[in-house]
């Protein structure tokens, strides 16, 4: 897809904005979620990539809300590809959805943290051709995510990005070290900051993942000051109603006001310091 020229060129001054709700939901709400997100990134001039998972594979409870289908969520996806010429980002686990979600044309196929070593899912992704989207796990130092890198490069596949989401801390909170978006930017690929995953609060007694969606901002801005390439952000128009992440994701209608501050901060930053 054309978009993906951002990626590719992706030390132009201009960070992209890869956002959406945490998990498909369903077709209206979805549907509603990337139509507003593309206008306010249209409004603001920061390329965008709409994020949503078709199947969310890591619950922390079995009766937890993983999806409305595999096919019919990827589909869904598909049909906001072509009719709003949005680039597509969605979680992939195993060699097998790795082939699917190609199949149906989603552009960025994500390897979520916990899985990030995992050597036959990285070449499964990156042989589909397709970016691909690698989350530092937790409990992974920056320099070390060099080796996932090489896995999918070793493939034949350059096209690969890095997501920085916080490091664990103790049993059940996240700490982001910005350090890691300059350090791992040396590999050559762009690097994304994940503000909101950044901020969950794990491991849960009841079952649910907590978090601290009022810190997002502070996050984000942050991301933005230490150069990161793109920003990573989960929203819902009622995050006390989504069905999956509820407690560390952005209310929608904070978006356009946090996206024109990120713009305004980086404008001002290369206006006297060589990000790079």
């Amino acid at each position: 897809m054309k978009n993906l020229q951002l990626l590719t060129n992706y030390n132009n001054n201009m960070f992209f904005l890869m956002a959406g709700p945490c998990v498909i939901e369903g077709e209206q709400i979805t549907w509603s979620i990337a139509k507003q997100l593309k206008t306010i990134a249209e409004k603001h001039k920061v390329p965008f990539i709409f994020k949503a998972s078709y199947k969310k594979a890591n619950r922390s409870k079995l009766t937890s809300f993983t999806g409305i289908g595999d096919k019919e969520g990827l589909a869904l996806l598909q049909s906001i590809r072509e009719e709003l010429k949005v680039p597509i980002v969605t979680d992939i686990h195993s060699v097998e959805e790795a082939e699917l979600a190609a199949s149906y044309n989603i552009d960025i196929l994500q390897i979520p943290a916990f899985l990030c070593r995992q050597t036959e899912l990285l070449q499964a992704a990156a042989q589909t051709g397709k970016y691909v989207n690698i989350k530092k796990g937790q409990f992974l130092s920056p320099e070390a995510m060099i080796f996932a890198v090489q896995k999918v490069k070793d493939c034949g596949n350059n096209n690969v990005m890095l997501t920085e989401r916080g490091s664990q801390f103790g049993y059940s909170d996240l700490v982001v070290d910005f350090r890691s978006i300059p350090k791992m930017q040396k590999f050559g690929c762009p690097v994304v900051l994940d503000a909101t995953h950044s901020l969950q609060k794990p491991n849960q007694t009841d079952g649910v993942t907590g978090g601290e969606p009022e810190l997002i901002p502070n996050i984000a801005r942050a991301g933005i000051a230490a150069g990161a390439d793109g920003i990573f952000m989960e929203t819902h128009p009622e995050p006390e109603n989504a069905k999956s992440d509820g407690a560390n994701m952005l209310n929608l209608k904070y978006m356009d006001s946090l996206l024109g501050q990120l713009v305004q901060l980086r404008n001002t930053l290369l206006g006297f310091c060589d990000l790079k």
